[in-house]
């Protein structure tokens, strides 16, 4: 199996701009014969809490239907980033489409105290199974907590993937959990995360796949668009940027 993570270096509330940059990673992974992309947090208008209420929208807006049409045609699972409206306020938010089946939503379910004007919090939390393998997904601060891993480890979780929009000093708090959590539980972890200005702050990508025994695997770099490409049978990985690609084990 081929699990990508994408890079994206999105613009400030350009929704159709975003979706299209999105479309074009998704086929250089399936190019490279991908099972599944996940790209970083709140990817398809940039993370921008501010504007969050005025870009949210729902799991079945027609202009996600690309997704669901590379999905099918290519047998592959995308989820992307975007706010969406819930019943109590604005979720954060990955849409995930998979192949011939009807899209499913995964929201947040802890928030960052300076979320908290903007976002309410949403219990649902789901699991992919793809050739055999279950996978489990975070978005950004709960991603560091260490009782949403155990779940989805008492889940029987095989992988854990995060979607995350974090600068320096969040990357930093990445690099330290994530190797000591992947090595104590004998997990993959692959994190996603964005480039370029979000908000008030810069995030920085080094988007990074640390194997069973908590080694970094393969990194992309904190300023570049790029996919991360992990093969769970070899445990290689592989990153392109644009049209330049290496591999390394």
């Amino acid at each position: 199996m081929k699990i990508c993570i994408a890079q994206t270096k999105s613009e400030k509330g350009k929704i159709q701009a975003n979706i299209k940059n999105h479309l074009d990673l998704i086929k250089i992974a399936i190019k490279s014969n991908s099972d599944l992309i996940i790209f970083p947090e709140l990817s398809i208008t940039n993370y921008e809490p501010e504007l969050a209420n005025e870009l949210a929208t729902d799991l079945e807006d027609n202009i996600f239907n690309p997704f669901q049409d590379l999905s099918d045609e290519n047998q592959i699972t995308i989820g992307i980033g975007m706010p969406t409206r819930a019943i109590n306020g604005i979720n954060i938010s990955m849409l995930i489409f998979q192949p011939n089946k009807n899209r499913t939503i995964y929201s947040k379910c802890l928030l960052h105290s300076d979320e908290l004007p903007y976002f309410v919090s949403s219990n649902n939390q789901p699991f992919l199974m793809i050739k055999g393998i279950k996978i489990a997904l975070g978005i950004c601060y709960k991603t560091l907590q260490r009782e949403h891993f155990v779940k989805a480890k008492e889940n029987d979780a095989d992988i854990y993937i995060a979607s995350v929009s974090k600068p320096d000093r969040g990357t930093d708090k990445a690099y330290l959990h994530f190797p000591l959590i992947a090595e104590e539980f004998k997990t993959p972890i692959l994190m996603s995360n964005s480039v370029g200005y979000c908000d008030n702050f810069m995030s920085n990508g080094l988007s990074s796949i640390w194997n069973r025994k908590g080694k970094l695997i393969g990194q992309l770099d904190d300023k570049n668009q790029g996919i991360l490409i992990y093969d769970t049978e070899l445990e290689t990985t592989k990153t392109i940027y644009n049209k330049a690609d290496s591999t390394t084990s």
